[in-house]
């Protein structure tokens, strides 16, 4: 083995040894096998370190790669965020914040670096915010979301924001903050006010002119009925008999559209009480059957053998359906009868399935136009809307009041042959072995002398002339008070049995004036006490109960409901009911 061919470890090993190999010509093939294995080795190394350096040249060109590629996306992502049009922010769980972009400072004036890290209370008004939120537990872990609007002033404008913001979690599912935006909705904000304005105005509006012609026509169907009771010539009958329906009318016509307006607005809710089937049924049938006489019309009164006497539900809401409907087929029948049929479809969990039907021999309705009746200020064809008249209300506001309750109208009918208008309705059914209703005194439109002292806050002229004359038929006791202050003078000198009430009054109205009855010592203060209004009867039932009042009574007065109203107050009822 040349010399000069050795390998340099190998040689060195030699070297260190001291073995003569000249001398020993038996080891020259082991250490050529040697000198082979570590050529061959150093080989290997030099081909693996010129794999690495080229892979590693590859690995840092493909990392410097994803890093330009990393800020060139940071940077767009951070363009983006700085440039979009709401604030976007994150906290941590006690609501101090973590990160906010650009925006936060072009709406609020603070500086980011004088922002980051502080909580939102510091930034945030608790009387800002818009609605019942809970300012403590705005950002805390115990909600998954959270959604309020806020006002802030800066730079001497007001603006409104809306935020919105969740709960963000770590790899180990516990809460980490929030992320969330701030929008800027000042024109949704201001357009809400405009609009919150505006129906309020429109309420007034309604509400005034809703007086200002009950007023009058109070005087009008009043004085007409008293006429009616009244002796009167023979040939008067039919003259005072048009205008009663004329007045009627045009009331039916001033309460179609108001409630019509109620239930767009969304403002009529559905009230709960006890009341009793079988006494509503008959009252229903009392009133309706006289209409339907004096137009030579036959009317029926089915009920169920099942029915349950006392249920849980909206009466008033029922009663205006009912009747809506009753008054409908006496419009179109002119011949004939009209059956009212009440029937139990079933009890389950202690509700019961009601349905009511509507069944006329009237004119009908063909079944392309069976759908439309139901359409706001729609009827048949204009020839029914000039034959018949009205305003084509009635069903429709009939068909939402149902549909407040779960429920729905239905018409089944053929032209010529009369309709069928029916609905299924489910009401609790009440626990109470009887309920009482101030109104229960079933009478005829005969009037018997009534021993009951009524105190009358009234100050339009027509409403009193028009009491007077009710009162002085049914030989009542009452005195009159023209405003608040008049009636408190008047009741704390003498005892009475009943006070009337108008609510709008000069000097007091009649809510103060109830107010100021209601802290009176003693007895005094328990009177009952009836709210006359010519407003529509649903504004007025929740505020009459905040003043502790009795009920109230609308005006145009009805003799019938008037006279039931002060009978059920009448010394014989009241010492009746307390034996």
């Amino acid at each position: 083995m040349p010399n000069n061919n050795i390998h340099r470890l190998l040689k060195w090993q030699l070297a260190k040894s001291g073995l003569d190999i000249e001398g020993q010509p038996e080891l020259a093939e082991f250490l050529n096998m040697v000198n082979n294995t570590y050529d061959n080795f150093e080989k290997d190394i030099n081909r693996f370190e010129n794999i690495l350096e080229t892979n590693s040249k590859n690995l840092f060109i493909a990392n410097q790669r994803l890093m330009d590629e990393r800020d060139r996306h940071k940077t767009k992502l951070e363009h983006i965020v700085d440039n979009i049009g709401g604030v976007i922010f994150e906290t941590d769980l006690e609501g101090n914040f973590t990160f906010l972009n650009s925006a936060w400072t072009k709406y609020s004036g603070f500086p980011l670096k004088n922002s980051i890290g502080k909580s939102f209370k510091e930034f945030l008004k608790r009387e800002n915010i818009d609605g019942d939120k809970n300012f403590d537990e705005l950002f805390f872990s115990g909600k998954q979301s959270i959604k309020f609007l806020f006002k802030n002033e800066y730079n001497d404008k007001l603006s409104w924001f809306e935020v919105k913001s969740k709960l963000i979690f770590r790899n180990n599912g516990m809460p980490a903050g929030f992320i969330g935006t701030i929008i800027d909705v000042t024109n949704l904000k201001e357009t809400e006010i405009e609009l919150q304005k505006a129906s309020k105005s429109k309420d007034m509006f309604l509400s005034t002119v809703s007086h200002e012609i009950r007023t009058p026509l109070n005087a009008v169907t009043g004085l007409t009925n008293i006429l009616l009771m009244e002796k009167h010539l023979p040939d008067q009958i039919e003259n005072l008999k048009a205008l009663k329906y004329s007045g009627e009318h045009l009331l039916g016509l001033i309460n179609d559209l108001l409630d019509f307006d109620k239930i767009k607005s969304g403002k009529l809710k559905v009230n709960e009480e006890d009341f009793n089937l079988d006494f509503f049924l008959e009252n229903t049938e009392s009133h309706f059957k006289l209409r339907a006489d004096s137009e030579g019309i036959r009317f029926k009164l089915q009920k169920g053998n099942d029915l349950p006497a006392n249920i849980i539900g909206d009466r008033l809401k029922l009663a205006q359906i009912v009747n809506n409907l009753l008054s409908n087929s006496l419009k179109f029948t002119e011949q004939g009868s009209i059956t009212l049929s009440v029937k139990n479809f079933g009890i389950d969990k202690n509700k019961v399935k009601l349905q009511f039907s509507v069944i006329d021999t009237g004119i009908g309705i063909s079944a392309d136009k069976q759908e439309a009746i139901f359409e706001s200020f729609m009827q048949a064809d204009s020839e029914t809307s000039v034959k018949y008249g009205g305003t084509g209300l009635g069903l429709s506001i009939s068909k939402e009041l149902l549909n407040l309750q779960n429920s729905d109208l239905r018409v089944e009918s053929e032209l010529g042959k009369g309709a069928t208008f029916l609905f299924d309705i489910t009401y609790k059914i009440s626990n109470r072995l009887n309920v009482y209703e101030p109104n229960m005194i079933k009478i005829q439109p005969t009037y018997d002398a009534l021993n009951v002292n009524v105190l009358v806050a009234e100050d339009n002229r027509m409403n009193i002339m028009v009491i007077k004359r009710f009162f002085s038929n049914w030989k009542v006791n009452f005195k009159i008070a023209e405003n608040g202050k008049e009636l408190l003078d008047i009741y704390r000198e003498a005892d009475f049995d009943l006070i009337l009430m108008d609510l709008q009054m000069p000097l007091i109205d009649g809510y103060e004036a109830t107010k100021i009855i209601r802290e009176l010592p003693n007895d005094k203060a328990n009177i009952p006490i009836i709210a006359l209004t010519a407003s529509p009867q649903t504004d007025m039932r929740e505020k009459t109960k905040q003043y502790k009042m009795n009920g109230f009574m609308g005006k145009p007065f009805n003799p019938e409901k008037l006279y039931l109203l002060l009978k059920s107050y009448s010394k014989e009822v009241v010492n009746k009911k307390a034996m």
